[in-house]
C-alpha cells in the first residue's frame, strides 16, 4: 500500500490514508469482538479483546482524522478564485493574477509577466530592494515585480489584497502599472 501511495499526490495520498484507516478501525473492531464471541468465551474473557479492539479502533479513527486534517489543510494551501483552483506558487500566482487582469482589461501574457518576474525577484514574493533610489527615499520596491508603495496605492486593483507583499496583489498592480506606462507588462524588459 504504501508503495501505491507515494505515487499519488500529497491530497489524494491523504484521502486514501484516511479511508484505509477507518476502513481498518472497522475491521479491527468486528474481528476482534467476533473472534472473542465464536471462541465461545463468557462476558469476562471477551471484555479484554473488546477493549482491545475498541482501542485499535480509537486509534486508527484518530489517525484518520489527522489524515483528513491534513488535506484539509492542503487544499487550503491551494487559493481559489472564480471556481478555478490555483497553486500556492510562483506559477499559481501569474495565473490566477491573469485570470483577474482579464477580468479587469489587463493586458499581459504568462510569459512576460513570469519574465519580469525573474529578473527582478527571481520568484521572491517577500523580496525588498534596499539599495536603490527608492530605498535611498525610504520607499524600498517589494515583491514579485519591485513594486513601490505609492505605485501600489495607485494601481492596486479592487478584490486583490490590499497588501504590497501579496504575490497576486503584486503582479496586477504591476501589470496595471506597466500597461498605463507601457501598453503592457509585455513590452517590459529592464528595471521599470
Amino acid at each position: 500500500m504504501r508503495t501505491a501511495l507515494r505515487s499519488l499526490k500529497p491530497t489524494r495520498r491523504l484521502a486514501a490514508a484516511a479511508v484505509t484507516a477507518v476502513g481498518t478501525a472497522g475491521i479491527a473492531t468486528t474481528a476482534l469482538a467476533g473472534t472473542a464471541h465464536a471462541a465461545g468465551t463468557g462476558k469476562h474473557e471477551a471484555k479484554p479483546a473488546i477493549a482491545s479492539a475498541a482501542s485499535t479502533a480509537q486509534h486508527l479513527t484518530a489517525q484518520a482524522a489527522h489524515a483528513k486534517a491534513e488535506q484539509a489543510h492542503a487544499k487550503a494551501d491551494s487559493k481559489q478564485a472564480g471556481g478555478e483552483e490555483y497553486a500556492d506558487n510562483l506559477d499559481g500566482w501569474i495565473r490566477e493574477a491573469r485570470a483577474i487582469m482579464k477580468k479587469h482589461g489587463i493586458p499581459g501574457s504568462y510569459d512576460g509577466i513570469k519574465r519580469n518576474i525573474i529578473r527582478e525577484s527571481a520568484g521572491d514574493p517577500n523580496a525588498v530592494n534596499d539599495w536603490d533610489i527608492n530605498a535611498q527615499k525610504g520607499t524600498p520596491s517589494k515583491g514579485l515585480l519591485q513594486v513601490i508603495q505609492p505605485t501600489f496605492d495607485r494601481y492596486h486593483v479592487e478584490g486583490t489584497p490590499d497588501k504590497l507583499t501579496d504575490p497576486v496583489a503584486n503582479i496586477v498592480a504591476a501589470c496595471n502599472y506597466a500597461a498605463d506606462r507601457y501598453g503592457s507588462m509585455d513590452n517590459v524588459d529592464s528595471a521599470y
